[in-house]
């Protein structure tokens, strides 16, 4: 015979097992406890307007300054006619009635600095304004009342949350009822009904505004964290293009010391042990740099990059690069001073990206304009000067094509991609090489961009 045991699995220790209804009946005491009961009567001012706000933007000028104390001044009109209507019903004309009237003001009031705690006082002002004035009008909310009650619920709401307006609502339907149930007997009519529908209509109104202006800050939030994400990633894929494009250079370099170092032996007749170890240590050296350098090169390059077939260009190759520009239609002319020499490889290759990017800027952002570059070869570096004149005003606009499809003069096997990826490309470059560069409008209209890039001067230099 075979016995099965059949055992139930207990609860997870910590574990809720009550229902879901009554899950949600704590969870709505535990947001009314917290929302109107804890710390209710707190201070909390009503900050002002901000000076640039929609508001204040449609004022005339007279009142512009005074703009920041809108919202003050509507909260104190609204109590000064809460005072004139809990004056109205009063028994008599004597002390009285002004209790009547400040009773129904000050809830209002309050809303300034304590807005929960303001609630409280307009429910609790609502019996006394009822002892005050006349028990055969409409009950439970005189008119002081009402007005008084209504006021404070669409002032809290704005400046609380949907959640809070809901459960004022709720309290207030709450004591409606019971007044009618209980202390309405008797009476002409109930005005509670009016009241809950009015106040309904309102706080449906202010709950909508407060979710569509919540979800145009988490907008506007996203919007600058994308912003700032694809400003980032623009700025690193800039950085793994010029490790690319410097990678050729660092190689050849590296290539020729290898060599070099390899054949120096024999170009020395019975040379020492220890200048052939040294050559032998500096090829080594040499070639464990140059696959070090192919290997992070390998993490940076994209699956889809191939390298150029062509060496990178130089400052020799601006005429080709002009001669494609002028083609593609933008008119440019080349001015060169001082004298010209050799760069360092590295400068060249900027240089001449820099001059690249600068036309291209010109190419799709001014149609019908012209272009001149200047390159300076001074002491102590190289000077550049890209600038573009006003586009003319009887210039049809055409969509621009992508650079990142269509580099000009075809040159350039990653270009920038737009949006000011340009800038941030050529800005990249001149960092690199310590130099300094300005970007902006001219006062003639156009666009002009400087660059200085330093070189070290040779010895042969100093000397002359």
């Amino acid at each position: 015979m075979t016995e099965t045991t059949q055992m139930r699995t207990p609860p997870r220790e910590g574990g809720d097992s009550r229902s879901p209804e009554y899950r949600l009946a704590m969870n709505a005491l535990s947001g009314l406890r917290e929302d109107l009961f804890h710390d209710a009567f707190a201070y909390r001012p009503l900050s002002r307007t901000d000076a640039d706000g929609p508001l204040a933007r449609r004022l005339p000028a007279r009142l512009k300054p005074h703009a920041a104390r809108i919202p003050h001044a509507v909260v104190a009109a609204l109590a000064l006619l809460c005072f004139y209507a809990g004056t109205v019903d009063g028994r008599t004309d004597g002390p009285l009635t002004l209790l009547s009237g400040l009773v129904c003001a000050v809830p209002v009031l309050a809303t300034l600095v304590r807005p929960v705690g303001a609630f409280w006082m307009s429910m609790a002002a609502t019996p006394v304004v009822a002892l005050l004035g006349s028990s055969w009008g409409d009950w439970p909310w005189l008119p002081g009342a009402f007005l008084c009650h209504t006021a404070v619920l669409v002032i809290v709401a704005i400046r609380t949350r949907p959640r809070t307006a809901a459960y004022m609502w709720a309290l207030t339907a709450a004591y409606g009822f019971l007044n009618e149930s209980f202390w309405g007997a008797g009476h002409y009519g109930s005005n509670s009904t009016p009241l809950l529908v009015l106040t309904a209509f309102a706080l449906l109104l202010i709950s909508v505004w407060h979710i569509r202006r919540d979800a145009r800050q988490q907008v506007t939030a996203e919007q600058t964290v994308t912003a700032h994400e694809r400003s980032r990633r623009t700025l690193l894929e800039e950085r793994t293009t010029i490790a690319r494009e410097l990678h050729d250079v660092v190689a050849h370099h590296m290539s020729v010391v290898a060599i070099q170092a390899e054949a120096a032996p024999y170009r020395v007749e019975n040379p020492p042990e220890e200048l052939e170890r040294a050559f032998a240590t500096i090829r080594e050296n040499a070639v464990a740099a140059l696959t070090e350098l192919r290997r992070v090169l390998g993490v940076v390059r994209a699956e889809d990059y191939e390298a150029p077939d062509a060496p990178q260009p130089t400052l020799g190759d601006l005429d080709a690069l002009l001669a494609n520009v002028r083609d593609a239609g933008l008119t440019v002319d080349k001015a060169v001073t001082g004298a010209v020499r050799e760069l360092p490889p590295g400068v060249e290759l900027s240089a001449y990206r820099i001059v690249q990017e600068a036309l291209s800027n010109s190419l799709r952002h001014a149609p019908g304009a012209t272009a001149r570059v200047e390159v300076s070869y001074v002491l102590g570096g190289l000077g550049l000067r890209v600038v573009n004149t006003a586009v003319p005003h009887n210039t049809l606009v055409k969509p621009a094509r992508h650079p990142a499809t269509t580099p000009v003069g075809g040159l350039r096997p990653h270009p920038s991609t737009g949006a000011g990826h340009g800038i941030t490309g050529m800005r990249e470059r001149v960092s690199m090489l310590n130099g300094e560069m300005t970007a902006g409008p001219t006062d003639a209209g156009g666009y002009e961009v400087a660059v200085f890039l330093p070189v070290a001067a040779d010895r042969t230099e100093g000397e002359a």
